[in-house]
């Protein structure tokens, strides 16, 4: 009869050393797995490239508007006469105000507004920026598409969308340079 022999003994350093190593190797796996996963919820190239812009101001005149593209979304710039300026502050009193703001918190600097030029109600580009354009009843904004009527600081006041036209993050980098985002 032959004598059977007994597995050789593992020692439990090596022992150990497979489990880290198979552990090791499996976490690498996995992370190189789900990395592409990952990396493709990141903003692609066009969009981080709009994600902030600068805008020169010096060549807007007053009672301008202008229209620049942010996000791929219209931002109306409005260089608001001392009359519009008036008009919007006579109405941050007004009672019939569907969403109310005051024009000061709407307009960092009050010559100058600056709202994302989508109705909030159903996402059409209002009328108003062009010089033949209707402004609507409170000569600000009017969206021919369900006839909400916005005021010179783009406040709704008439219509069907449930708030103000939506402000973007700015700041004034110098008094005739804009960024947004």
């Amino acid at each position: 009869m032959t004598e059977t022999s007994a597995p050789p003994e593992v020692s439990p350093a090596r022992r150990d050393f497979i489990y880290y190593a198979t552990a090791g190797t499996g976490a690498v796996a996995a992370g190189a797995a789900t990395w592409p996963l990952i990396n493709s919820m990141n903003p692609s190239a066009d969009v981080a490239a709009l994600a902030s812009i600068e805008v020169d101001l010096e060549g807007i005149q007053v009672g301008t508007r202008v229209t620049v593209k942010w996000q791929g979304k219209p931002v109306f710039i409005d260089r608001r006469t001392e009359a519009q300026i008036a008009l919007a502050r006579a109405d941050d009193t007004a009672t019939d105000l569907i969403d109310p703001a005051l024009d000061a918190e709407r307009a960092e600097r009050p010559e100058w507004l600056v709202v994302i030029g989508i109705c909030t109600h159903l996402g059409c580009v209002p009328l108003g920026q062009d010089s033949g354009d209707p402004l609507g009843e409170w000569e600000g904004w009017y969206c021919p598409c369900h006839g909400s009527h916005y005021d010179t600081a783009g406040r709704i006041r008439k219509g069907p969308a449930p708030r103000n036209l939506d402000l973007p993050p700015y700041t004034f980098v110098t008094d005739t340079r804009l960024r947004i985002g």
